[in-house]
């Protein structure tokens, strides 16, 4: 009895353990969440709520930002100065997106946009706001990082430069192809996705490229050409590029296929069509990537060549070369990077990211000398061929890492009056940064497409004995959030 007596004993106690930690599990559940988890848990908004936000500022999206019990929700196409009702769509550890539902109360600058696919297609985030209201928006965007990042006077910011007219300024165009064969798409992407808006009559682009975009769109439908499909990779055309020059007009087809199908009929149609193409190119792009040109051109047309200017600058493009797509804001950006310079003509110059040359060429109108270094060999062959064709021979072209190449510099005794920074969107790394400190440049100009890492890379100067000047904002790209900005440093009187 003993034996079967304790037998039951350990069963019962098998089994009071098993309800004890049933009835504990409601106890410990939130103990085991994570931190992000229990933040999300304790969010004062929860999916599907819908809420009133008052919106007080603008994201770097475009989107607006708000507050709801001092937690911060984003907003696309809401305003500062906007009461609005919204679906929460999303919720973080830090914060919570929500859809538009009802403007409650209006800014007075909200207007309606011209597009008929704003909101759909994911290239503009501001139609709907009016022009002088994006302008007041960036500059405060610029300010907003120069004191959170940068931890300077956000008064050093100056208003940001627009262009005359903001419509129509794009002089390149890079549409996506999909659909099914019979049923061809092509536009743009929508927000968020790589889902395909269908449209070819963009109000930012060139009217050319529309021009263009309708034209291969039509004959693409004419011949069944096969869309692309990137989700398994099957497929012809991928991508239908137009560019504009001053020369005349340049049109890429890009396939994953080594064969463009009607090849002659391709030609035959779009010269007669687009009588103002001067040159037209196959691109093979085989590879399941979200590049979008591939190696492999094939010269259909013309020498694939268009030419093009920056003021008195002459620049020959082909379909890789980069070149800045508002010609009109890309000549004020230069201009303020330039005065900014103050060269008087015996300067030795470094620019460091200096791609093709664009800026480089603007300084060595002024300069003794002017150093360029770029990690893309084929810039910096363009960047030379650049030099030699507008006759500039004080300029020198290094392909090579910025960050490996300023040491080099610095250690072998280069010591340049002025340096100009314009990197990509991360912004330069430190070793750049302290190589171009420790040679002790009078000025430093920072050029940049993405404010957020200029302030924190003019944070890292300040601590080398650099004070920040000013910053101009400059509109390169009207109808959307994104704003580029230069900015002055020059080397405090202590470190003199």
């Amino acid at each position: 009895m003993n034996g079967t007596s304790c037998t039951s004993c350990k069963k019962k106690s098998k089994q009071q353990r098993r309800n004890g930690n049933r009835a504990n599990t409601g106890q410990s559940v939130t103990s085991t969440l994570s931190k992000k988890q229990q933040a999300i848990l304790n969010a004062p908004v929860k999916l599907g709520d819908e809420v009133l936000v008052t919106i007080h500022g603008i994201g770097s999206s475009g989107e607006g930002v708000g507050r709801v019990d001092d937690f911060t929700v984003f907003v696309p196409f809401a305003l500062p100065g906007e009461t609005v009702k919204v679906s929460i769509n999303m919720v973080k550890k830090t914060y919570a997106t929500g859809r538009l539902l009802e403007i409650v109360t209006m800014a007075p600058n909200r207007i309606d946009p011209r597009c008929d696919l704003y909101g759909f297609c994911g290239g503009c985030q501001l139609q709907h706001i009016t022009y002088e209201g994006q302008l007041s928006l960036k500059t405060q965007k610029v300010k907003d990082v120069i004191e959170r990042i940068g931890h300077q006077n956000p008064e050093l910011v100056k208003p940001a430069l627009g262009p005359k007219e903001p419509w129509a300024y794009r002089n390149k165009m890079q549409m996506p192809v999909g659909g099914t064969k019979g049923n061809i798409q092509m536009g743009f992407y929508a927000m968020g996705s790589h889902d395909i808006v269908q449209g070819t009559n963009c109000p930012i682009q060139d009217e050319g490229n529309n021009i263009i975009a309708q034209a291969c769109y039509q004959i693409a439908k004419e011949f069944d050409i096969e869309p692309y499909d990137e989700h398994t990779g099957k497929g012809v055309l991928r991508h239908v590029i137009g560019r504009i020059g001053q020369s005349g007009w340049m049109i890429i087809l890009v396939t994953a296929t080594e064969h463009l199908p009607h090849q002659e009929k391709w030609v035959e149609k779009l010269t007669e069509r687009v009588p103002q193409v001067e040159t037209i190119v196959h691109n093979v792009n085989g590879k399941r990537t979200n590049v979008i040109l591939g190696p492999k051109n094939t010269v259909l047309y013309g020498d694939g060549t268009i030419t093009d200017h920056i003021k008195d600058l002459r620049f020959t493009l082909s379909p890789h070369s980069f070149f800045q797509v508002n010609p009109e804001q890309t000549t004020v950006l230069y201009d303020q990077a330039l005065a900014y310079a103050d060269l008087k003509g015996n300067e030795t110059v470094i620019d460091a990211y200096c791609g093709t040359g664009t800026i480089s060429l603007f300084l060595a109108h002024k300069a003794k000398h002017v150093i360029g270094i770029e990690i893309v060999e084929p810039a910096i062959i363009n960047a030379r061929e650049n030099a030699q064709r507008n006759g500039y021979d004080n300029t020198e072209f290094i392909v090579a890492d910025a960050a490996v190449e300023m040491p080099k510099l610095y250690k072998a005794g280069v010591r340049p009056d002025v340096i100009v920074f314009d990197p990509i969107r991360a912004g330069c790394k430190e070793e750049v940064l302290t190589s171009a400190a420790g040679m002790e440049p009078k000025r430093i100009v920072y050029v940049s497409c993405n404010p957020a890492t200029m302030a924190r890379d003019i944070e890292i100067l300040t601590h080398y004995g650099y004070e920040l000047q000013e910053v101009q904002p400059v509109d390169m790209f009207p109808m959307t959030a994104h704003v580029e900005a230069v900015a002055l440093l020059t080397r405090s009187e202590a470190t003199q």
